[in-house]
Parts: structure tokens; sequence; C-alpha cells
């Protein structure tokens, strides 16, 4: 958008990330598959995540009005944080453009009354000793700001295997001579917010719906070393029969998460 663009009241589109990631290992027995979702829950639990958000509040320029979050049993933990605008005259110009946003850092910007979430999922499952993680995260705004510029943060901030975002805009705004603004900046792809060491570390693929302003990218991690994903046991413990099996499930399970599809 042009920087002479001048609204008609206030910015009233909202601005939508769901940010999710998907950590997978493998735990052969049931001892170790217990111990793997205690270890994820003490990682990510209640206290942790939230830390996480209110970085990301502070990345896009709001400042917390409250803060609900909650440790489940046996496993889990959510957080929710409703947040307010800084109030500026402009935006910064580095805060509109596509560009990855900043790591731990406070950074100004504009923001209307909205609210930053996350959940998260560990599981397991005795047949085959994969054991996956998830953890949702979602960033509502209002205001000149978008929620992209957290991703750099987050996609630091975890441990992923898989990565899937899906970015939308929706409402309008008005100019001044009454014209309706369905968006407020450029984006072709999500990967315009995605620092350069994330892109040469994943594989990505883009479906995006530009007439209805949605925006989707699904990563996968390039590089695969079967130590990193065995947990409570080490590669020279299983024989090169065992590592190749154990190697070919986890492989599986990735690819049938980042395609979202059963495979044969």
């Amino acid at each position: 958008m042009t920087d002479n663009l001048r609204l008609h009241g206030f910015n009233n589109l909202t601005s939508s990330l769901s940010f999710n990631i998907y950590d997978i290992c493998y735990a052969k027995t049931e001892e170790q598959r217990s111990a793997y979702i205690d270890y994820i829950d003490e990682l990510y639990n209640a206290e942790r995540l939230t830390q996480i958000l209110k970085d990301v509040t502070n990345i896009i320029g709001a400042h917390v009005l409250n803060i609900a979050r909650q440790d489940y049993e046996p496993h889990g933990a959510s957080v929710t944080i409703l947040i307010a605008e800084h109030e500026l005259d402009d935006a910064a110009p580095e805060q509109i453009k596509p560009g990855p946003g900043p790591l731990p850092e406070t950074v100004v910007g504009h923001l209307d009354k909205s609210h930053v979430t996350v959940h998260s999922y560990p599981e397991s499952h005795p047949d085959n000793g994969i054991s996956t993680f998830r953890l949702d995260i979602d960033v509502s705004t209002c205001g000149h700001i978008s929620p992209l510029k957290a991703l750099n943060y987050l996609i630091h901030s975890f441990d992923s295997d898989i990565v899937t975002m899906d970015y939308r805009v929706r409402g309008f705004t008005r100019d001044v001579d009454g014209k309706k603004l369905f968006i407020d900046h450029g984006i072709t792809s999500i990967q315009d917010y995605l620092a350069e060491d994330t892109k040469h570390a994943y594989q990505m693929m883009d479906v995006n719906v530009y007439q209805e302003n949605m925006f989707h990218t699904k990563m996968l991690l390039k590089d695969f070393e079967l130590e990193n994903y065995l947990f409570g046991t080490s590669r020279r413990d299983i024989t090169f029969e065992e590592a190749r099996d154990i190697e070919s499930r986890l492989r599986k399970e990735m690819l049938e998460i980042f395609y979202s599809r059963n495979l044969d």
C-alpha cells in the first residue's frame, strides 16, 4: 500500500496467524514413552509457554492485559493472553514490509485489542514406538503490524520437524473516499517473512488463495540424523537392521503429517 494512504476511522482488518509445530521421536518401551511425555510436559509447561507468548507480544508491539494459563492432567498445557495496542502516529516501515521478524527483542508497533494463545498436545502409540508432540500457537491482531513478524522467533524457539502455518486477513476498512480495503499490506507468501537459515533448513510447500487473502505454508526438516530421534536409547545400542526399521517408521510418520494423509 502507498505511504500516503489515509483511512476513514481506524484500521478494522483482522490478521490471524496459526503456527503449528510437530516434534517426532522414537521411544521403544512403555517406560521410555512415558518418560518422553513427562519430558515434553516439563519442557513446555504453562510457565514456559507463557514466557514464549510474552515474547511474541513484545515482538508484535503489544502489551499484556490478562493472562490465563493451565497445566492439564495427565498431560498438556494451554495459555491465553489478551493484548492491547501501543498507540503510535505511524508504524515503522520495517514492521509492515515483508521480511523476517526479530528474535526476542522489544519492537515498537501498532496493535488493537486482540489475543495470542498456545496449546500443547503430547501423544504416543505403543505399536510402532513413535511419539509425537504438537504445539499450536495462534496470534490474532488488528492494525498496521502483521503477526507474521513473530515467525522468526517462533521457529527458533522450538526444535521442529514439521511446521504448518496459516495466515488470513478478514474484515475490511475504508479509505477517506469510502473505498473498502480487504488487505492493507503486500504479501505473496508466508515465506516472504522467513529468515534465510530457515529456508535452507526446510523443504517447503505453499497453498495460497490470493483472492481470499489466505496463505498456507508447510515445512519439513531436510536433515535427518537418527541419533536425534532416539529417546532413552542410543544408536550404538541398536543393530543396523533395527536402525533401518526405526528410520523408516520415523520418515513415514513425518511424511504423513506433512502431506496430511496416511501412506502405504
